[in-house]
């Protein structure tokens, strides 16, 4: 049975979707076979990171969600060549893009549980290692039933005094949901900022690990979401940080 990772923002703008692409790939680099699931289903995005857009005739999650289509025809392969060279494997579970697809799905919901259950068939399916679940940010029903169902809950904030406050609402309600661990990611962490002193304020104010502190780069602005940094800049401190979280989390609770 794979393990379940859920990477959660109490706000949008954190850098998560990008993170999760990432981590998925710094897995994948050690040979994991990942499946990442896009349930930000009203603001989907992280298909671009994989240069991955459903062609006609290709399902999304919202063809499992809303139609008859099955979660493994909704998994695309978006493997990258230097991950197959490490025989790693990465399956994309992008959702709809379509402003029309999105607008029905607002209105007319889904079964929550259809989308939990997608996720154990999809690990057995394909004998996954990893499931990474892209959540929408903020506290709703399905981030609910996603992160209750996680072994690990990655909590992502910048060091802003809104991510501060909204982020220990989140936490405190995955120890209320029993989740089995729980990790911050510190992402866009400015340098005129004491790493030391961020750290200490992170564990004193949520008594939760900290995963790793990212630092903010232009270098990785300039990617502009249009490409994986741990591939297409291996050298660079944020991409080196996050094959160290990848590495932690393996090690630790995964």
């Amino acid at each position: 049975m794979a393990h379940i990772l859920a990477i959660h923002s109490f706000r949008g703008g954190t850098g998560k979707s990008n993170l999760t692409a990432n981590l998925a790939a710094a897995f994948a680099l050690k040979g994991k076979r990942v499946a990442v699931i896009d349930t930000d289903l009203a603001s989907p995005g992280i298909h671009v990171l994989f240069g991955f857009t459903p062609a006609a005739g290709q399902f999304t999650l919202n063809d499992h969600l809303q139609a008859d289509a099955s979660i493994e025809q909704c998994a695309h392969d978006v493997t990258p060549r230097s991950v197959q060279q490490a025989h790693g494997q990465i399956w994309l579970v992008p959702a709809a893009m379509d402003g029309d697809r999105i607008a029905r799905l607002l209105r007319e919901g889904y079964e929550v549980e259809k989308l939990n259950d997608a996720l154990f068939t999809l690990s057995e399916k394909l004998k996954l290692d990893l499931v990474l679940i892209d959540t929408h940010p903020g506290i709703n029903e399905e981030t609910l039933l996603s992160t209750a169902i996680a072994d690990c809950l990655l909590m992502v904030m910048r060091p802003d005094s809104q991510d501060y406050l909204g982020t220990a609402v989140a936490i405190e309600v995955a120890q209320r949901l029993d989740v089995p661990a729980i990790r911050m990611v510190v992402n866009k962490l400015p340098e005129l900022f004491d790493p030391q002193q961020v750290r200490e304020r992170v564990a004193s104010s949520y008594g939760v690990p900290i995963g790793a502190l990212l630092p903010l780069s232009d270098d990785l602005l300039t990617l502009a979401s249009g490409g994986l940094a741990v591939l297409m800049h291996p050298d660079h401190p944020w991409s080196e940080q996050v094959r160290g979280l990848a590495s932690h989390l393996l090690e630790t609770v995964l």
